[in-house]
Formats: C-alpha cells, sequence, structure tokens
C-alpha cells in the first residue's frame, strides 16, 4: 500500500541496514551509559571525591556519540573502502604499537598505553582489531583464492617471497603478539590469537593442525605464565583459596549483595573495588540492578554472537562471511574472558566488556568494527 518515493543515501541505508544488530549494539551503548553512573558514583565514595560521580557518565556519553557516528558512516560505505580503512587502522596502530615500546608510557602495571600530549591515551591493541579482523578475513581468501586446496600445505604455502606466502601474515603477527607479550597483555594477545585460530578453522584448516597449533598455543602459554611473575601469581591464586580482599573476591560479594533485584542505593561493596567500571563491570550491574538485569545482559551479549553466525553463514561473498564470522569470535571470546574472570571461572584478567565498560578505545573501536560488519552485510544483500 505504501511505496518508498526518495532514494536519498539516508533513506536507502535505512531500508537495507541489518535493524536487528544496530539496534542490538545501541541497546548496549544505552546501558553502558546508565551503568556509567552507578560505576562513576562507586568510583566516587572509593577516591574519596576525588573523580566526580558523572564524570564516567559524561566520557560514557561523549565516546558513545563519537562511536555511534562512525559505526553509522562506516556502514554507509562499500566493501572497498572497508578494506582501504582496514589497512590504515591496522598500519597506524601498529605503528602507535611499536611506540609503545619506544616511548613507554607504565598504567595499571603494563605498558599497553601510547600517550599523545593533550590527547585521551590511546591502546593501540585495541584499536587495531578492526583493521586486524577484517585484513585477516582479506588474507584468507585471498590465500585460498591463489592455492585453492593446498592452502595449508605449509611446505609449499608457509615462505614463499616471490608469491603470497602464510609468512607475510605471520611474521607482522608475531611482532604485535611479542610486544603485548611484552607489555604484558596476554589476555588481549590471546585474544588475537584465538580470533585467528577460528578464522582458520572456519578456513578449513585440518584437524591436526587444529590440534598441533592448540598444543603448541597452551605449551607457549604456560611458558610465558611461568616467566611472567604476575601471570603465575594469578594463576596460583585461582588455583588456590580465594582471598576475599582481592578484586575478584569484592566482585564476587559484590554480586552475592545485589541478590535477585539488586541492592539500589545499599550498593556499598563495588565502592571498594578497583577498576569497577571496566574489568568488573558485571560486579556494578549485580549488585546495583540485580541478578536479573546481569543475566539479561549476557542474553543481550549472547544475542548479538549468535545473531552474528547466523549472518554470516548466509553471506554469499566469502570474504563478507569470513569477516562477520571473525567479528563474532573477537567479540564472543572477549565477553567470555571477562565474565569469566569476574566470576572466578578463569584466572584473573584484565579486560573490558564489548561495548559495556568504560573505555573509549574499546568502544571506538568495536563501533568501527560493527559499522564495516553492518557495510558488508547490507552490500551483500542489496547490491
Amino acid at each position: 500500500m505504501f511505496r518508498r518515493t526518495e532514494e536519498s543515501k539516508f533513506t536507502s541505508w535505512y531500508f537495507e541496514i541489518d535493524k536487528v544488530l544496530l539496534w542490538l549494539v545501541l541497546g548496549m551503548m544505552f546501558a553502558a551509559i546508565i551503568i556509567a553512573i552507578s560505576s562513576g558514583s562507586a568510583n566516587f565514595v572509593r577516591t574519596s571525591g576525588k573523580t566526580e560521580w558523572y564524570e564516567f557518565f559524561v566520557r560514557m556519553f561523549l565516546f558513545s556519540g563519537i562511536g555511534i557516528a562512525t559505526m553509522i558512516g562506516v556502514s554507509m560505505t562499500s566493501r572497498n573502502t572497508i578494506l582501504k580503512i582496514s589497512w590504515i587502522d591496522l598500519i597506524v596502530c601498529f605503528l602507535l604499537l611499536l611506540g609503545t615500546v619506544v616511548n613507554p608510557h607504565f598504567l595499571n602495571k603494563s605498558y599497553r598505553w601510547f600517550v599523545i600530549p593533550g590527547l585521551p591515551r590511546i591502546m593501540p591493541s585495541d584499536l587495531m582489531k578492526p583493521g586486524f579482523v577484517m585484513i585477516t578475513a582479506w588474507f584468507i581468501c585471498k590465500m585460498k583464492s591463489v592455492y585453492g586446496k593446498d592452502v595449508f600445505d605449509f611446505k609449499r604455502t608457509l615462505f614463499q617471497l616471490k608469491t603470497w606466502s602464510w609468512g607475510w601474515y605471520l611474521i607482522p603477527l608475531a611482532i604485535v603478539c611479542g610486544i603485548q607479550a611484552w607489555h604484558p597483555d596476554l589476555g588481549t594477545m590471546g585474544l588475537y590469537l584465538a580470533t585467528f585460530g577460528a578464522m582458520l578453522l572456519l578456513a578449513g584448516l585440518p584437524m591436526r593442525w587444529v590440534v598441533s597449533l592448540g598444543c603448541a598455543g597452551a605449551g607457549f602459554g604456560t611458558l610465558l605464565v611461568l616467566i611472567k611473575s604476575h601471570a603465575l601469581a594469578r594463576l596460583l591464586s585461582f588455583f588456590g583459596p580465594m582471598d576475599p580482599t582481592s578484586q575478584v573476591g569484592i566482585g564476587l560479594r559484590a554480586i552475592r549483595n545485589g541478590g535477585l533485584f539488586g541492592a539500589g542505593d545499599k550498593a556499598s561493596v563495588v565502592e571498594h573495588l578497583p577498576m569497577a567500571e571496566s574489568d568488573f563491570v558485571l560486579s556494578v550491574i549485580s549488585e546495583n540492578f540485580g541478578a536479573i538485569a546481569s543475566c539479561g545482559l549476557i542474553i543481550l551479549l549472547a544475542w548479538v554472537v549468535i545473531h552474528l553466525i547466523k549472518q554470516s553463514r548466509c553471506m554469499r561473498d566469502e570474504f563478507s562471511s569470513m569477516a562477520i564470522a571473525g567479528t563474532a569470535a573477537m567479540f564472543g571470546f572477549q565477553c567470555f574472558i571477562n565474565l569469566a574472570s569476574t566470576l572466578r571461572l578463569m584466572p584473573a584478567k584484565g579486560m573490558t566488556l564489548p561495548f559495556i565498560s568504560h573505555g573509549g578505545s574499546s568502544l571506538v573501536a568495536y563501533c568501527l568494527l560493527f559499522g564495516m560488519v553492518l557495510a558488508l552485510m547490507r552490500e551483500d544483500k542489496w547490491k
């Protein structure tokens, strides 16, 4: 009965975009702004008024505006533009990552930050995620187009200086992971490697190589834990009796104090929890709003992952399918690490909860990544 007559770029975008994913992302960002009020109030008490209660709210509101504008703008572009943006993101963040070695900035027991005078702190490993996922998908598809079924014949494809080979990808990846291990930022390094492994598995990596690489990764991780004293201490703490005064202990106590419906104004445990606004944001949600709200958030995060996986299977273009699946892997793995660390299902690891935790680098990076995904879905479906 009603037909669309206006053919502006915005109206075309509105009718072509994946509205389910768009509203899921906007829902997560809205929840993050509300949660920032609670975490800011707790931080105000914990720091004895050194930071105002509304500081996290203002920052999240500003970063959300930047992120939404970035996501919508990028979602209107084409696949070729996305690849160009990805290359720029990857190269710039790689140089910034090298800058953390040349001119390190120590914060929260890590050198993962890069500081430009007059600007907010930048975490290159976070901002690199969109470029990493897209270029990894592009490179895997390129290798498959060159070698076909022999793409995982590593005797032939590992090092070929005059043509395409896995070496051109693995050497820069090893440099990135080496810097992340030096920071130390073992969680982010593991996130990158797990995402890359998941994308290789989807590309058809033989099971014998899956087992071999899994064992090699486990051995390498064990070696790093033994070398890095803080990682060994966290591992021993995980297997030993829980310290109720530790971050994990306080976080779990806050979850219990929240009950089903939240403690509201009586939420006081998170006031003693450092990094509650980022690494332990689930504890803030649970104590203030209750276990039901926390379960609703977890369902929302799982819905995003499931929707991405379903959409990746519907893509006609192999690159789009691989890129969306890689996004699902990175988003899902990071959510799992954050939630499992808070609930003491794995050793504590400082990592934000995507779209929910306070942090400008993480929020803008994921908005850029999901903007790319929305653009690939739109182009594959309509063009």
